[in-house]
């Protein structure tokens, strides 16, 4: 290994509670990230009930709190360790482990009272790998006054460069736009639910964790009052910086949506498909009209019912054409985006470089992020 770069490992259990998904990273002096390895696991059904049961408050919620930081600090730690044994590596060739945590509060509208939470009991994980961890990356952005999210539109400047003005569309449980116009100040926002309703809700009506491809969404008819009523939510209109999840975007919001009225079951998924594509590309054309490239990544960019509506719908809204593809095409497995971003600002803690954007977050400046707890 160059002694130029460093190993660090990103781990990602995003909104959508699907499971983890561990990056093994090579990082240059200047933050060019590269991908070695990579695992991904499920959540146990324990531990994704356990989580998913905290989106919402409940009795005895501290306790359960704490019992699925410690679950999810060992599920972690497994991936860590099968990444390790998957490329003969030690514990003491890794800089550190950027570690998410899940998400089960974000509330960044409260002024000085704003917070935002991620269960992981990140002393646990140092403690099971051997291996420094960096964790709790929003809450400095959140104490300087931004939305400590999202966090990704710095690593996406990094890693994504090109001649046009491009636009990068991560689609997880929710929605994040980065603009990145050839001249002038890189962006980003929350700009919707990305999967997170759709999988909702055929686990609702199928038991199944996600809509593989879009299948069951293609046997429905989109519900255009329906959609209408969707994207009337005032969140849409919201101006940047805005951050969302899943106090805002759940079952029982959809529920209030449907009111009394009887709806097809694959109807109603045609039609949240359509939201997730609608409202992303309805705020790209309203922020960054000029965009000639949009790359989509995160889970959403395997839903291949998904990325070919992206491609109608962005020529129809667009002027001039506009070119939709995946990260696949800038070399990145788009399922790995977050996880090595994590990696990313993993480094950027290490080398005592701010990893927000503020134009984005709207955070009074630059900040160094996250929370080192030693191996």
């Amino acid at each position: 290994m160059n002694k130029l770069h460093s190993l660090y490992i990103g781990l990602m259990s995003g909104t959508s509670l699907d499971g983890i998904d561990a990056v093994l990273a090579k990082i240059g002096p200047n933050g060019e990230a590269s991908t070695q390895a990579a695992v991904s696991s499920p959540f146990s059904p324990e531990l994704r009930k356990a989580l998913f049961e905290l989106q919402s408050s409940g009795p005895n919620e501290l306790h359960r709190e704490k019992q699925a930081g410690n679950a999810l600090a060992l599920a972690y730690a497994e991936a860590v360790n099968q990444l390790l044994k998957k490329t003969n590596l030690q514990p003491s060739n890794i800089a550190a482990i950027g570690a998410h945590g899940q998400t089960i509060r974000h509330q960044p509208h409260l002024g000085d009272m704003a917070y935002t939470h991620q269960t992981l009991n990140a002393a646990l994980l140092a403690e099971k790998t051997g291996i420094d961890v960096i964790a709790d990356f929003r809450s400095r952005d959140l104490a300087a006054g931004g939305h400590g999210a999202p966090l990704v539109p710095a690593f996406h400047a990094q890693q994504f460069t090109s001649s046009e003005n491009l636009a990068i569309l991560n689609i997880g449980g929710i929605a994040n736009l980065t603009l990145l116009p050839k001249n002038g100040e890189v962006t980003g926002f929350d700009c919707g639910p990305g999967n997170m309703l759709m999988d909702a809700w055929i686990h609702e009506h199928q038991g199944n964790a996600f809509d593989e491809n879009g299948a069951w969404a293609l046997q429905g008819k989109v519900n255009e009052g329906l959609l209408a009523e969707m994207l009337a939510d005032s969140f849409f209109s919201k101006a940047p910086p805005k951050s969302t999840g899943r106090d805002d975007f759940h079952l029982v919001w959809l529920q209030e949506k449907l009111g009394n009225s009887n709806h097809h079951a694959e109807d109603v998924q045609a039609t949240l498909l359509h939201l997730t594509a609608h409202s992303a590309l309805e705020a790209l054309v309203r922020h960054a009209p000029q965009t000639q490239k949009l790359i989509v990544c995160g889970g959403g960019a395997r839903n291949n019912a998904l990325i070919n509506l992206l491609q109608v719908k962005a020529q129809h809204v667009f002027k001039e054409p506009i070119e939709v593809t995946t990260s696949d095409s800038a070399g990145i497995d788009p399922q790995l985006v977050e996880a090595l971003a994590f990696a990313w600002l993993a480094w950027a803690h290490k080398e005592k470089r701010p990893a927000n954007l503020p134009a984005v977050t709207g955070a009074k400046g630059p900040r160094i992020l996250g929370a080192c707890y030693p191996a």
